[in-house]
């Protein structure tokens, strides 16, 4: 469990240049929206100063001097500088998400794609749920980055200069009389980034382990059930969400102290600016309208201050998500492509002393070498770990062979395009699995190019148009997640439809009939009877029924053939296949039998 969250639970730098370059390398197409983003920053920035500033004016010039038509004058532009710090917040505030979604949309689209580029050696090693977090909240944690961080974190740079700016220019004494408990506040913040940083990491480790609690246990619910172990499972939760609870109430604590003490450091600096300024204007020295501009000035300076620190955990999340992220962009498990394409394939395949390891020397492939030829039906049989699944996924080339060659109609396949190789190649497997959807996207795969006639052709030849026709809005009826709705046997027509449907020239059956009923069965074996017919087949076998008359039987034992030969050849010899067949098959035919 430690292990699988290991990835999760570390938290990288604050700030780490190298990450922050890379991610600002997806704003470049958007240069033109940073650049008005920026420019519309500096001019809100401008506009909140310069209310205190008119108020100013309008107190010292015109109440003090009894002008009405000045002060209505100065009131108006008040107003009007609202209105027009309002329209340009709205075009700030627009743009910047639009930012941020565009640049969420390619970084998205990039990861989903390269994921899709993965061999399935990364997939065996790494836990879906793992990968769904990248593509979803890593992301959108970036979003807030890309919207609200990078963009908006000049707003409140831009602020301060111009209110310090404003400050200066009315009073230097009491502008530094204002920022005397500057140090404390950045002594403050700097304690207060510290406190946050280590609770932040102590937040997403208990996240990392409640979404694999929950990650397992919904998908293993049934077991669950069966096994009466709700009230325990319940227990565990109950613990894992109550560490979850109180690091997020610790993490709290410390904005719950950050907060309230900007807040009285911009109370001590109201009432400095109070004690000073009022001494000053007791003395003449001091206009009214400075020491008012001031008051509101000093508000107006502690509120990005306090905008910043959010911020930073802003920039913390998006360096931690982002870290995760190009994790997964830079793995290469990637199959190496070519742009070789057949020109035309008859379905003649050649393993030449093919050696495969899943992990480093472990091989669970010795020297296999056989040859099938075009139209050829061969069976694998042997014990489970025999390697028999291996070899499809070598010649699909979901993994790359570690020696030797594999050759289709005398072409080495790691030579070509691997999407052109799987066109002629179709795969039904023991474990069916459909998309939500409907039975029609389902068999086509949501391949227009398709024709529903081909569809329905397709699913009449396996028997399965039968079940599709009862449904009651046929091949567009709804299919849940999993195909929830239907049983095994119609999942599996459903598979051998979609093989069909695209018409291969080399067919590979993985145990496609253990998992269904007797009928359905002997309704698939006729199907299969006609999809053989000018296709090179290749079955794994589980049932006698499926291999008996193949026109070759390889036996694999411990990753190696140890005999080949056709069903009565090998019953003859009295090796492995025989004893196979005595302990499995002989019964199987005893109990049709009878």
């Amino acid at each position: 469990m430690a292990e699988n969250n290991s990835e999760d639970e570390v938290l990288g730098k604050a700030y780490d240049s190298k990450l922050m370059k890379r991610l600002l390398g997806y704003i470049k197409p958007y240069m033109k929206y940073v650049v008005f983003a920026i420019l519309m920053n500096i001019v809100v920035a401008s506009l909140g100063p310069v209310r205190p500033y008119l108020i100013k004016i309008a107190v010292d010039k015109y109440i003090a001097h009894g002008n009405y038509n000045g002060l209505l004058y100065t009131s108006l532009l008040l107003l009007a500088s609202l209105i027009f710090q309002s329209i340009i917040q709205f075009f700030l505030t627009y743009y910047t998400q639009y930012l941020g979604q565009k640049t969420i949309y390619d970084i998205r689209t990039q990861l989903f794609t390269h994921t899709q580029k993965l061999s399935l050696g990364f997939f065996d090693k790494t836990p879906i749920g793992r990968i769904v977090t990248r593509v979803t909240n890593d992301i959108e944690s970036l979003n807030d980055l890309f919207s609200s961080g990078i963009i908006m974190v000049f707003s409140d740079i831009f602020t301060i200069l111009w209110i310090l700016g404003f400050m200066f220019f009315m009073d230097v004494k009491l502008s530094l009389v204002t920022l005397s408990v500057f140090p404390f506040l950045v002594y403050g913040t700097f304690l207060f980034r510290k406190k946050v940083r280590e609770s932040y990491r102590n937040v997403r480790l208990h996240l990392a382990r409640l979404n694999t609690y929950m990650q397992e246990h919904v998908t293993g619910m049934n077991i669950v059930q069966i096994f009466h172990k709700e009230k325990p499972e319940m227990g565990k939760f109950l613990n894992i969400n109550a560490d979850y609870r109180t690091a997020n109430i610790n993490s709290n604590f410390y904005y719950a102290i950050f907060y309230p003490g900007v807040e009285f450091v911009s109370a001590v600096a109201t009432g400095l600016i109070i004690w000073y300024g009022g001494g000053e204007l007791i003395h003449g020295n001091l206009p009214v309208g400075v020491l008012v501009a001031f008051i509101l000035l000093t508000d107006m300076f502690f509120r990005p201050i306090r905008d910043l620190s959010e911020k930073y955990n802003i920039l913390q999340t998006a360096m931690a998500s982002s870290e995760r992220i190009f994790n997964l962009l830079d793995d290469n498990t990637i199959i190496k492509n070519h742009d070789s394409r057949f020109s035309e394939v008859k379905g003649g395949i050649e393993f030449k002393n093919v050696w495969f390891a899943y992990n480093d020397e472990e091989y669970v492939l010795k020297n296999v070498s056989f040859k099938i030829n075009p139209g050829e039906t061969v069976a694998i049989v042997g014990h489970t770990g025999a390697g028999k699944t291996s070899i499809i996924s070598l010649l699909t080339r979901f993994y790359d062979i570690t020696r030797g060659s594999i050759l289709v109609d005398g072409t080495d396949i790691s030579t070509m395009d691997k999407r052109d190789l799987r066109k002629y190649i179709s795969i039904v497997l023991q474990d069916i699995f459909l998309f939500s959807g409907t039975i029609r996207s389902n068999i086509s795969m949501n391949n227009d190019s398709i024709p529903l006639e081909k569809l329905k052709e397709a699913a009449a030849i396996v028997g399965a148009d039968k079940f599709i026709d009862a449904l009651p809005h046929k091949y567009d009826e709804v299919v849940k997640e999993r195909g929830a709705t239907l049983s095994v046997g119609q999942k599996q027509l459903l598979s051998f439809a979609r093989a069909l449907a695209y018409d291969p020239k080399i067919l590979i059956l993985d145990e496609a009939t253990s998992s269904i009923d007797t009928e359905t069965e002997i309704l698939i074996q006729k199907a299969i009877e006609k999809l053989l017919v000018g296709r090179t087949a290749i079955v794994i076998a589980h049932r006698l029924s499926t291999i008996q008359n193949a026109d070759k039987i390889i036996v694999m034992h411990k990753g190696e053939i140890r005999e080949t030969g056709t069903h009565q050849e090998l019953l003859a010899k009295r090796g492995i296949y025989y004893k196979l067949y005595q302990l499995q098959y002989k019964d199987q035919e005893i109990g049709k039998a009878g």
